[in-house]
């Protein structure tokens, strides 16, 4: 079987609301993809619902956690199966558009980077509850001062990778840390991150979004550790 350009991990935690339209974008998108979901340890219906839609989209795989072990742990698992030249993240909600992978690929091939961001901010997109867009500021100036490379949206969930070197990276972080922890470790690699816009609908806590405040400190500390504790990756 001839390996497809593009993995998309899909780590996915009580998002029955949002999933099965989230997978019809996805294939809808181009380029031809690997669809790899992750269900993690969801309570919703969120796997049967995946289960049902996979059944007839051949070109989805599904993947089971018996119980949450978190969004950085999703990705490892997926990583796994991952056939694809290059792997993008891909939220089970549907504040990012697929259609915007093309336009990932296309700096990843002209430009000859490995690692490729989605920046919102670069997109000029509506912003978020205002604690997020400050705290998500706040990250990317603290990797860009740590790390020497100017990053807009280190927060973003579009970060896509050439499949090898994610591969190659140590990733521990089970959680919301996956994004930090991968951005330092690319960055300690001597990876330039390059960003490009994307378009962006961002959700409320009422909506279902998950993250929190205590998810932005740590990240910081992530970034810090990483920066300043033994070289590794």
């Amino acid at each position: 079987m001839e390996a497809p350009q593009l993995t998309v991990l899909v780590p996915v935690y009580n998002e029955a609301g949002t999933v099965v339209r989230l997978l019809e974008r996805v294939l809808a998108a181009a380029p031809a993809k690997q669809v790899v979901v992750v269900d993690d340890g969801s309570t919703d219906g969120s796997r049967e619902a995946v289960q049902s839609f996979a059944r007839c989209h051949p070109e989805v795989e599904l993947i089971l956690h018996d119980a949450n072990r978190g969004k950085g742990a999703a990705i490892r698992t997926g990583l796994a199966r991952a056939r694809g030249a290059y792997t993008i993240i891909q939220d089970a909600d549907l504040e990012y558009d697929p259609a915007d992978y093309e336009r990932l690929l296309a700096a990843a091939r002209e430009r000859g980077a490995r690692v490729v961001y989605g920046s919102r901010i670069l997109g000029r997109q509506p912003a978020s509850y205002c604690r997020y867009y400050w705290g998500g500021r706040l990250v990317s100036l603290v990797a860009s001062i740590l790390y020497g490379q100017r990053v807009t949206d280190e927060p973003t969930c579009y970060k896509l990778f050439d499949t090898a070197l994610l591969r190659s990276l140590p990733l521990r972080e089970d959680g919301f840390g996956f994004c930090p922890e991968v951005t330092a470790l690319v960055c300690r690699r001597g990876e330039r991150i390059v960003e490009v816009p994307i378009r962006y609908s961002p959700r409320s806590i009422a909506e279902g979004k998950k993250i929190r405040w205590r998810d932005g400190l740590r990240a910081i500390w992530i970034l810090l550790k990483h920066r300043f504790g033994r070289r590794g990756g």
